[in-house]
C-alpha cells in the first residue's frame, strides 16, 4: 500500500503567488516606511516583520510539540496523519532563522534609540535598568538562538528517525522507544524556552515595565489552537486529494476537539491575566489593559475575544460540527486568523500607542509567510510515502474510533 503525495501545479502557484505578494509588500513598505526616516514607519515596518515571522514559527513548533506529546502518551491516533507535523516540525528551521534574522536585526540594527526593545539603551529608566540581568542583548541572543537551534534540531529528529523505522526489522521496537526517549528531552527544553524565556524576550519585553507569569502559557494556548488549525487544514487538504487513505472522520474528530479544548484553555489563561491584573488595579499593571481596551485599539480588543472564544464554543462544542470537513476548515481559518489577531494585540500597542494599522502591509506580510508555509511544507509532504510503514501503532491508528 502506498500514499505518495505530488505536489499539484495549483497548490505550488498559490504558493509562489503568496510568497511574491510578501516580498513585493516588503519592498514596498520598505520605500514607505524607511524612506521617511520616520519612528512610526520605521516601527510598523519591522514589527509587522516580527510578529508574522514569530507567529508562523509558533505555529510550525506545536507540530514538534504534538509530535512529542503523542510519543509519551504512545497514542496511535496520530500515525495516520503523523507526516503532516512531521512535514511542518522538519521546517522549523526555515522560520526559526527568519526570526532570528529579523529580530537580531530590531536589536542591534535601530540605533541607540530603539523604538521596540526599549530595553536596548535602559539609561535613566530605573525599572528597566532594574531587570538589565535578564533584558540584556547576550541574554537575548544566548536564549533565541539556543530555542531556534534545539527546536529545529528536535523537528528534523523525529522525523528522520519517523523515516528510519520503515526501513527498520519488522517489529522492531528500538527506534520507538529512542523516540519517546527524545520526546521527552524535547518536553524539557519546549517547558524552558516556550513555556517562559523565548515569549519573555520576544514579545513581553516589547512592553518593558510590563510583566505577567501567566504570560507564556497564554501564548503557547495560542501557538498551540493555531498549530493544530495548521495541521488540520493540511490534512483536509490531503484527504481531499486523496491521499491520507487511512484517516477517517475519527481523526477529524480529534483535531477538532483540540481546537475546541485549547480555544477554551487559551480563553482562560486570557481570563485569568486580565482579571487579576483589573481586580488589583495597580497602575503600572493595569496601563497594559488601558492601552488596548480604552484606546484605539478597543476594536479589535474585543474581536479577539469574539474570534478566539465565543466563535469556537458555539460552532465547534457539537460533535456533528468537529466531523464536518467544511466546518472545521472554516473553524480553523478563523482561530489562525484569531490568534494572529491575538499576537498582534501582544505586540503593536506598546511601541505604537493610538497609532494602529491593519492594512496591506501587515495583510501583504502574512500571505508571504503563508506561501512560503505552502511551499516548504508540501516539498517535504511529497518526499517520502504519507503512511508511515512498519510503524508499531500502525494498526491502532486504522481501527482508531473516537
Amino acid at each position: 500500500m502506498t500514499d505518495r503525495f505530488e505536489v499539484p501545479s495549483g497548490l505550488k502557484k498559490t504558493g509562489l503567488a503568496l510568497l511574491a505578494i510578501g516580498i513585493i509588500t516588503i519592498i514596498a513598505g520598505a520605500i514607505c516606511f524607511l524612506g521617511k526616516h520616520e519612528e512610526a514607519g520605521l516601527t510598523r515596518f519591522w514589527l509587522g516583520l516580527a510578529q508574522n515571522s514569530i507567529f508562523f514559527l509558533f505555529m510550525a513548533i506545536t507540530s514538534v510539540f504534538i509530535q512529542a506529546a503523542a510519543a509519551l502518551a504512545q497514542g496511535g491516533w496520530i500515525v495516520a496523519y503523523k507526516r503532516v507535523p512531521e512535514a511542518i516540525g522538519a521546517n522549523v528551521w526555515v522560520f526559526g532563522l527568519i526570526v532570528l534574522i529579523i529580530l537580531f536585526s530590531i536589536v542591534f540594527g535601530l540605533g541607540d534609540h530603539n523604538p521596540i526593545y526599549h530595553w536596548v539603551h535602559p539609561e535613566g529608566d530605573k525599572v528597566i535598568e532594574g531587570k538589565s540581568t535578564f533584558l540584556n542583548k547576550g541574554m537575548f541572543v544566548g536564549f533565541s538562538i539556543a530555542a531556534v537551534g534545539l527546536w529545529s534540531f528536535f523537528g528534523r529528529k523525529f522525523r528522520a528517525m519517523s523515516i528510519a523505522q520503515q526501513s527498520a526489522p519488522k517489529n522492531s521496537t528500538k527506534i520507538y522507544w529512542r523516540t519517546i526517549v527524545i520526546a521527552g528531552a524535547f518536553m524539557v527544553v519546549y517547558g524552558l524556552t516556550m513555556m517562559s524565556t523565548t515569549p519573555w524576550l520576544w514579545i513581553m519585553s516589547i512592553d518593558a515595565h510590563w510583566y505577567s507569569t501567566l504570560f507564556s502559557w497564554h501564548v503557547f494556548a495560542g501557538a498551540f489552537v493555531s498549530g493544530m488549525a495548521m495541521i488540520l487544514l493540511w490534512t483536509v487538504y490531503l484527504k481531499n486529494q486523496g491521499n491520507l487513505i487511512l484517516m477517517n472522520k475519527e481523526h477529524t474528530h480529534d483535531l477538532g476537539k483540540f481546537m475546541f479544548a485549547f480555544s477554551i484553555f487559551w480563553t482562560y489563561t486570557w481570563f485569568a491575566q486580565y482579571m487579576l491584573i483589573w481586580y488589583a488595579n495597580i497602575p503600572e499593571e493595569t496601563v497594559y489593559y488601558n492601552t488596548r481596551q480604552n484606546g484605539a485599539y478597543s476594536f479589535p480588543f474585543y474581536l479577539n475575544l469574539v474570534v478566539n472564544f465565543v466563535g469556537p464554543i458555539l460552532i465547534l462544542m457539537s460533535r456533528p460540527s468537529k466531523r464536518n470537513y467544511f466546518t472545521v476548515v472554516f473553524m480553523a481559518l478563523i482561530i489562525i486568523f484569531g490568534q494572529w489577531l491575538n499576537l498582534y494585540l501582544l505586540t503593536y500597542p506598546g511601541p505604537t500607542g493610538n497609532n494602529w494599522h491593519i492594512s496591506w502591509y501587515e495583510i501583504g506580510i502574512f500571505a508571504g509567510f503563508a506561501g512560503l508555509m505552502i511551499l516548504t511544507v508540501s516539498k517535504t509532504l511529497a518526499k517520502e510515502d504519507l503512511i508511515p510503514h512498519n510503524h508499531i501503532l500502525l494498526k491502532e491508528a486504522v481501527v482508531h474510533l473516537s
